[in-house]
């Protein structure tokens, strides 16, 4: 099936390939804590599973519907006795039920290796003149508002060198027409709220993705396999997730990438994209310096 859109890399990739396979030894996650939101179905599910294939030892699944997180849960379980699942009915748009839920997966003393941020709603998609400009700034407010309890509640349980994969959307870059601008508004909010926070904890990697065409709830709301004609498997960003979150992909911090990109050509200019602006997200056309860094003693606090 060919892809409907450009790529970075020569070769696109609608499945799981060897090459971001969480049986790869150099993509172990051996006694890793993991928390993904959004964890119960589709691309959360996946991607939990993934991380349980390549080693982790502890993973919590974050959702609003308690089942799916149990089913997932025993899913795992079954394939992979050896890891510890927690499951927890989470609303991400409450502080309290974020930080309930962080608190009773990782006690007192935990830290956190990887977080996967992954919970979203769709909002209305109505065109902006058309749409009910209550429902546009609810559905903005309430991705936004998720991932910024989930950010702050994580800052504060993180591991030394923590990963966080920001599960995004082409949207955020991309014009898909002029529907869904409440959801498109939010994922660019969310990749300017991370970067903010990679910023102030420099020892944090944290990474963009466009997780692919896959046919979960949320797709299906916005009609994306149907419209496209296209599907992505949902292992795909699973798998390209475990990727990010090892050594190999290092170089590739802060950058927005599509989990459809071929990780072997990446590897092949890790030199040009760690250091250039190839895959951040800013002013095209501007080669804004690297080594660009604001003195913020001279703001008032």
């Amino acid at each position: 099936m060919s892809s409907p859109f450009p790529s970075a890399t020569k070769t696109w990739h609608s499945k799981p390939h060897p090459a971001i396979s969480p049986s790869r030894p150099e993509l172990s996650a051996k006694g890793k804590t993991i928390v993904v939101t959004g964890g119960g179905t589709g691309i959360g599910a996946a991607t939990a599973h993934s991380f349980a294939e390549a080693g982790a030892s502890r993973i919590a699944l974050l959702g609003r519907r308690e089942q799916p997180l149990l089913d997932t849960k025993a899913s795992i379980q079954q394939k992979f006795p050896g890891v510890d699942v927690f499951t927890a009915s989470t609303d991400v748009t409450k502080k309290d039920s974020v930080e309930a839920a962080f608190s009773a997966f990782v006690g007192a003393d935990g830290k956190i290796d990887v977080l996967v941020s992954n919970a979203a709603i769709m909002g209305p998609k109505e065109p902006v003149q058309e749409v009910d400009g209550e429902k546009f700034v609810e559905g903005v407010k309430d991705n936004l508002t998720g991932s910024l309890f989930v950010a702050q509640t994580f800052l504060r349980l993180a591991a030394p060198n923590a990963v966080v994969v920001d599960v995004s959307s082409g949207a955020a870059h991309m014009q898909f027409g002029n529907l869904f601008g409440s959801y498109s508004v939010a994922k660019i909010a969310i990749v300017r709220l991370w970067d903010f926070i990679a910023y102030g904890v420099p020892d944090l990697r944290v990474y963009h993705i466009q997780p692919g065409v896959v046919n979960t709830d949320l797709n299906r709301a916005a009609g994306g396999v149907a419209a496209l004609g296209y599907e992505d498997d949902a292992y795909l960003p699973g798998n390209f997730s475990v990727w990010l979150a090892s050594p190999e992909a290092a170089f590739l911090k802060g950058k927005f990438l599509w989990a459809n990109w071929d990780v072997d050509e990446l590897k092949a200019r890790a030199k040009e994209l760690e250091t250039g602006s190839m895959f951040n997200v800013g002013l095209v056309g501007w080669p804004f310096a690297q080594d660009f860094k604001p003195d913020d003693s001279k703001w008032e606090k």
